[in-house]
């Protein structure tokens, strides 16, 4: 009996976190954000080309964040555009989870022929149910046809979803720990792939998403106001400026 019970409860947690969280988002006491357009041409038209292509969800698409080259994507690509042409592309959906990236996006990005490509998903899986096998296999599946046509690829981690003040307590320790098993996951889905590099969304740098939520949260207090998206673009520069290091050793090898 002891064991039917222990079987149970992964699925009663995920019940009551994908409760709350519906829950959550329908407080009429709290603001919706609209998802933004981050796709964008940054630096000089006469500089060395650029084309980097993002995949993901909300974390990209930026919901909120005033001003706009205050979101990730663009913080990355001004703070690139200084010897570089950035030709900065989102394909990200607002509310997207890893299959939808693969049904969806996927195509769209290997279409723009990017030099650099950088997928952003998993929080949505995490807090809105989806089993931790399918969204590993849904995530190696990305990795698996965009590694064949994309030579320099970085992943972000899921970080600590239970920072995020909207939800209710019960909700926030279940995402935690789901959060943490997500993040897990998405580094056993790029260990077999060179090509790929995972950001560390665990790091003490992360830490004011607990300690200085009012500032790290924006107006509805679920997505990243412009200074959390200062924290998204520190983690990922250090991922991308390696995928430009490769890339430039291959262009002098002529491999590129």
């Amino acid at each position: 009996m002891s064991g039917i019970h222990v079987a149970k409860r992964p699925l009663t947690a995920l019940t009551v976190l994908a409760a709350q969280v519906a829950w959550a988002g329908f407080r009429r006491d709290l603001p919706t954000l609209s998802n933004q357009e981050t796709s964008g041409v940054f630096g000089d038209p006469s500089n060395p080309r650029l084309r980097i292509v993002m995949l993901g969800d909300s974390t990209v698409t930026s919901p909120g964040v005033d001003p706009l080259n205050a979101a990730w994507p663009r913080r990355l690509a001004i703070g690139l555009s200084g010897s570089r042409f950035i030709e900065m592309h989102s394909v990200a959906v607002g509310g997207s989870k890893a299959k939808d990236v693969l049904a969806d996006q996927l195509h769209r990005a290997i279409n723009l022929e990017p030099d650099i490509c950088i997928l952003s998903v998993g929080g949505n899986d995490a807090l809105r149910g989806t089993p931790l096998v399918q969204f590993e296999r849904d995530f190696s599946a990305i990795l698996s046809l965009l590694t064949t046509h994309v030579r320099h690829i970085a992943v972000s981690g899921v970080g600590d979803l239970g920072s995020i003040p909207r939800l209710p307590a019960l909700a926030r320790t279940i995402a935690r720990v789901r959060a943490r098993s997500f993040d897990r996951a998405i580094r056993r889905s790029v260990d077999p792939f060179r090509e790929v590099v995972k950001t560390d969304t665990w790091s003490p740098g992360w830490n004011e998403f607990n300690t200085n939520p009012d500032a790290i949260f924006g107006a509805d207090q679920f997505h990243a106001s412009a200074y959390g998206h200062r924290i998204y673009a520190a983690a990922m520069m250090p991922a991308v400026e390696t995928l430009i290091g490769r890339l430039e050793a291959e262009t002098e090898s002529g491999l590129g």
